[in-house]
């Protein structure tokens, strides 16, 4: 779908793209193969595509995948939805918030159970949720076993980074699963055009987390107490943020073999790991920030 039929559809529909929901839509044909490209589909996938908008990607998905769950937050766009989408019988059109729906309920058949589900994430995630939206996906069941998404470029850096420039946003993606960047878009590749560039990032998803925790969420408290003061020498900001001493953060440190003037950034998923197990028993979680924000 080019640039003249979605603006056609706009106008025949009366709708205005609304920045609040990231509505930028696909007009690349080369952007639009290197993301199925990447998504590896067969004729036996299950898609989820998150933002639907006004078809463009969820078109060349059901060409080639058996079933695609086509998810659309704003209602405005079910009617151009349904025309665009009309000859494709294999696509359900469902109007809802990702954070809000139960996806077991959403991607379960008749008589088949959660735990059965293998499905694929296929989108262009909005922008100004893409954060938590990943984090979503990940932690909570049935996880995908891939993600092909289009993110801002910046965040897709963020997603690949290695050891000296990671961020909580690297270790929430990283713990789950292997992200690359597999194709870059400038903002032309949309209409109407973002003022960032973008970028294409798969995630395999690991059957279990990179590294066994015992428990998920006192894990992610320790990365957030690290990267809460990330200028600072962890030896310096985790006694702060965990509550503890300082001799309790240096010994468990040096038990960790991770040096005491080292800044979070620098510390790989499977370095927070052994950290955690040395700490474990000292982290108590706070109800209130379990839903950390990278």
């Amino acid at each position: 779908m080019g640039l003249g039929e979605i603006r056609r559809l706009l106008r025949e529909f009366d709708i205005r793209p609304k920045k609040s929901l990231g509505q930028n839509f696909l007009v690349s044909d080369t952007l639009l193969r290197a993301i199925t490209s990447a998504a590896e589909i067969d004729e036996k996938d299950t898609i989820l595509e998150i933002g639907a908008g006004l078809g463009t990607l969820t078109r060349a998905l059901a060409e080639q995948a058996q079933r695609v769950i086509a998810l659309e937050i704003d209602e405005r766009l079910l009617l151009p939805l349904r025309k665009v989408l009309q000859d494709y019988p294999n696509v359900e059109i469902v109007q809802g918030d990702i954070l809000k729906i139960d996806m077991a309920q959403l991607l379960t058949g008749p008589g088949e159970a959660a735990k059965e589900v293998n499905y694929k994430v296929v989108a262009n995630l909005p922008y100004y949720i893409t954060s938590h939206l990943l984090r979503h996906l990940l932690e909570n069941p049935p996880k995908p076993q891939l993600l092909v998404v289009t993110v801002q470029r910046e965040v897709a850096e963020r997603l690949v980074a290695a050891p000296g420039k990671m961020s909580i946003l690297s270790v929430s993606v990283q713990f789950y699963g292997r992200p690359r960047i597999v194709a870059r878009a400038p903002a032309r590749a949309f209409y109407p055009s973002p003022k960032v560039a973008s970028a294409v990032v798969r995630i395999d998803v690991y059957a279990e987390p990179l590294a066994e925790v015992d428990d998920v969420e006192a894990f992610f408290s320790l990365v957030r107490a690290g990267f809460a003061q990330r200028r600072k020498y962890l030896k310096n900001s985790l006694p702060q943020g965990l509550g503890l001493s300082a001799d309790q953060v240096t010994s468990a440190l040096r038990r960790a073999r991770i040096e005491e003037t080292l800044r979070p950034q620098v510390l790989s998923v499977e370095d927070w790991v052994r950290l955690y197990r040395e700490l474990a028993p000292k982290i108590a979680i706070d109800p209130l920030k379990k839903n950390r924000d990278p």
